[in-house]
């Protein structure tokens, strides 16, 4: 088969027409992993209330999972690389409808640890899903664009989102919530743990019908032939390829700190904003949960219409542009808490939604046949999901408030900013970019 990046004939001016039926079910993988992600961000609020979490244990959920992507992201990388990405693919599906199927057993035992256990098995899965969907539709076809491509296939990830938030809020979250005073009276009748398992089984059939699914999908990949990708064909004809000469590519690892930054921002903003919402509004937990659901919709409005701007602004500027907006945003969220505050963050969301494609595909750029090891160590970055959100926590306990723990995210675009306008150049852009200036200086 020829190489992939001469084919012409293209659907939408980035998809080979050949390849349709592939890009469209591994696009279908961004939908599939965006429900489990953001189902964690009501995991906490559930947890929180069955478990008696403080807000710094209940962050731990983040941590568990995003502990997967970190130990996982090389391993199916090489998994991959020694196979193929259809390999990969159906492997994460498989393992993640286990990871799914394992709630029920930590649910029956009400052990807060096997719930932590299969979260870390979910987003073992996932980890392969991501590290080979994001690989595969960079070098599925023309390299120019390439950042086009992985924005529109990510414009899924937030459908599936806001998919997870509203199946948590409508069956996860009971909208019960007691006082202080109606707790002890049950603690008193010997209703309490009754109403906590409750509340904890409410968690179960959500997670088997999504590994109904997962196991579904990984059966029409079976039945689905994939193409070689321009990195595939390239490792045919080259030398293996050495991570070591990752450190040759400043705007690689400059790209992994901007992911790890761009994964703490969004797992901390979602991941409390529930919290924010309540602290500052006093609206109960399905409202927030519906604010929730909303920004994540902002979100997918904010892939898409990325993916048509670039048409006409470059990507690394487009996404230094929105970095900028959400330090404001973020800022205006710690100075004014309130609803002010609370439409600061929503909008914030927006302007995030194509840090973590575009950051990706920047990254990658003229790693050859080190691509797909390159795409496994971005993958590794999202374990700035891990750390961040228990630090936030631990924040917002200490100061006794969730809008100076926002401090974190604004921290994050601030680096994300400097390395889409600066630090994702290579060499020769860079030379290029300063004859064009010099071009425009008038001249005496």
């Amino acid at each position: 088969m020829g190489a992939l990046s001469q084919s012409r004939n293209e659907v939408w001016g980035f998809v080979p027409r050949q390849n349709l039926l592939s890009f469209s079910l591994v696009t279908m993988l961004f939908l599939i992993w965006g429900i489990p992600n953001n189902m964690n961000d009501i995991l906490i609020k559930q947890f929180m209330k069955s478990f008696e979490l403080s807000r710094t244990q209940a962050g731990l959920i983040q941590s568990a999972f995003y502990m997967g992507y970190f130990f996982l992201a090389v391993p199916s990388g090489l998994i991959m690389k020694k196979y193929s990405y259809k390999v990969g693919l159906i492997a994460g599906l498989l393992l993640f409808a286990l990871g799914c199927c394992l709630f029920w057993p930590a649910a029956v035992a009400g052990k807060y640890g096997l719930f932590l256990f299969a979260l870390f098995v979910i987003a073992s899965g996932l980890t392969f899903l991501e590290t080979g969907a994001n690989i595969f539709i960079v070098e599925l076809g023309e390299s120019q664009s390439a950042e086009r491509r992985l924005n529109f296939s990510q414009a899924f990830n937030p459908i599936g989102a806001v998919l997870g938030v509203l199946i948590g809020t409508i069956f996860i979250l009971s909208g019960i919530e007691h006082d202080p005073l109606k707790i002890a009276a049950m603690k008193l009748s010997g209703e309490y743990q009754h109403y906590l398992q409750q509340e904890t089984m409410r968690v179960v059939t959500p997670y088997l019908v999504l590994a109904a699914f997962a196991v579904l999908w990984s059966i029409f990949l079976m039945f689905t032939k994939f193409p070689k990708g321009r990195d595939e064909l390239k490792e045919e004809n080259a030398v293996k390829a050495n991570s070591r000469e990752l450190l040759k590519y400043p705007h690689f690892y400059k790209g992994v700190i901007s992911q790890f930054f761009y994964c703490g921002a969004q797992t901390c903003t979602w991941s409390f904003f529930i919290q924010y919402v309540q602290d500052y509004t006093g609206q109960p937990e399905k409202i927030a949960g519906y604010f929730l659901t909303g920004t994540l919709a902002a979100f997918g409005v904010g892939r898409f219409s990325a993916t048509y701007i670039m048409r006409y602004v470059s990507p690394g500027k487009l996404m230094g542009i929105y970095g900028f907006v959400n330090v404001g945003l973020v800022a205006i969220a710690i100075l004014i808490p309130g609803f002010i505050g609370v439409w600061a963050i929503f909008f914030t969301s927006f302007f995030m939604s194509l840090m973590y494609p575009t950051n990706f595909a920047l990254s990658i750029r003229n790693l050859g046949n080190n691509a797909k090891i390159g795409g496994s160590i971005m993958v590794m970055a999202i374990v700035g999901g891990a750390f961040f959100p228990p630090a936030m926590g631990l924040i917002a306990e200490s100061t006794k408030s969730m809008a100076i723990a926002m401090v974190i995210p604004l921290i994050c675009y601030l680096y994300i900013a400097y390395y889409a306008l600066r630090g994702s150049k290579i060499p020769g852009e860079l030379i290029e970019e300063v004859a064009a200036s010099a071009k425009i200086l008038p001249t005496h």
